[in-house]
């Protein structure tokens, strides 16, 4: 099969196209043949070595964690799904692959595919939706009529959340710059703050929710928009600059003070502060594949790549100007 892989961790450039053995199916393992897959900005920090102190690889490495496909064999234990069958999936961060032409996916990491979606929409929204849904779902959930804030609402995560929170019955805000504010409006935010030309916690009103995809520098002015009792789902670590400027070991130690602090901070003032990883959860996505064939969440897709333009995809998603997904086409 065809595969993105890296030898060494390092720049997009990195990333090569070779031919390489089949994955192995074991027991409970279900076969994949990729029809789509995306990059997300986890994928690239995994690719620059960021995580590698939580999630090492064994050079060569497959990255990719976003697929949308069909069923090619499944393992002697697997009896949910078989040959034929459309899925997807966001596979665990230490099981990835996508990036290749088949990949080997643990059964509970699957569903079926939205029938309503194309396998390029598709693949486009399990790991952002299934990290939406842990940011309002869980721990507290979104009831109808709260505030709720998501950040970066062109991003991603942001395109999904913001959806998911108007289907909770929220009122919605959001950030982004004013050329995406026709965008987020038409996924349902109710109002939009230019981030480059005011603060939304000198704007808004006290939140019942808020989730933050931007890191450290956000914490505080997130907390400081909420209501006693409110909570605070942030996605963004902001492993990227802590590394850059204190390097591999001291920059996760950094971040682990710096959490800690915003802990202290939201147990002071009766706030509920959650970092949050998304699940890699087979149920959940069936639950997504639900409201998608309803239309009450919709793909925002970008742009669509070639497995060939993957460094190209890789280099997008790090300028953190897209709009919705980049999403990498293996069969059209």
């Amino acid at each position: 099969m065809k595969a993105a892989v890296i030898d060494s961790y390092g720049a997009a450039e990195n990333l090569r196209i070779r031919d390489l053995p089949m994955p192995s199916v074991r027991p409970s393992d279900v076969l994949v043949r990729v029809h789509a897959t995306s990059v997300n900005p986890v994928d690239t920090k995994q690719r620059l070595g960021i995580h590698r102190l939580v999630v090492r690889k064994a050079m060569p490495a497959i990255l990719g964690m976003d697929l949308s496909g069909v069923v090619e064999a499944v393992g002697v234990d697997v009896h949910r799904f078989q040959p034929g069958d459309e899925v997807w999936s966001s596979p665990s961060h230490r099981r990835p692959g996508t990036w290749a032409e088949f990949v080997s996916v643990y059964e509970g990491e699957l569903a079926l595919k939205p029938s309503s979606l194309s396998h390029i929409e598709a693949a486009s929204l399990p790991l952002v939706g299934l990290t939406a849904w842990a940011c309002l779902m869980e721990g507290p959930p979104v009831t109808p009529g709260q505030r709720v804030l998501v950040q970066a609402g062109s991003g991603g995560v942001g395109t999904v959340g913001i959806q998911l929170a108007k289907h909770l019955q929220a009122h919605v805000s959001t950030t982004c710059s004013a050329r995406n504010e026709e965008l987020v409006r038409g996924l349902g935010a109710d109002e939009v703050v230019d981030y480059q030309t005011r603060n939304y916690w000198e704007v808004l009103p006290r939140q019942h929710h808020v989730l933050e995809s931007i890191g450290p520098s956000m914490w505080r002015h997130s907390m400081d928009v909420l209501e006693r009792g409110g909570h605070l789902a942030s996605i963004a670590s902001g492993m990227p600059a802590a590394v850059k400027r204190w390097g591999p070991i001291f920059g996760p130690i950094a971040l682990a003070w710096g959490m800690a602090g915003a802990l202290a901070r939201g147990r002071r003032e009766g706030l509920k502060v959650r970092h949050v990883i998304r699940k890699a959860s087979g149920e959940q996505l069936g639950r997504l594949a639900e409201l998608a064939n309803a239309g009450t969440i919709r793909p925002v897709v970008e742009r669509v790549l070639p497995l060939a333009g993957i460094v190209e995809a890789n280099r997008l998603v790090e300028s953190g100007r897209t709009r919705g997904k980049v999403v990498v086409e293996l069969i059209s």
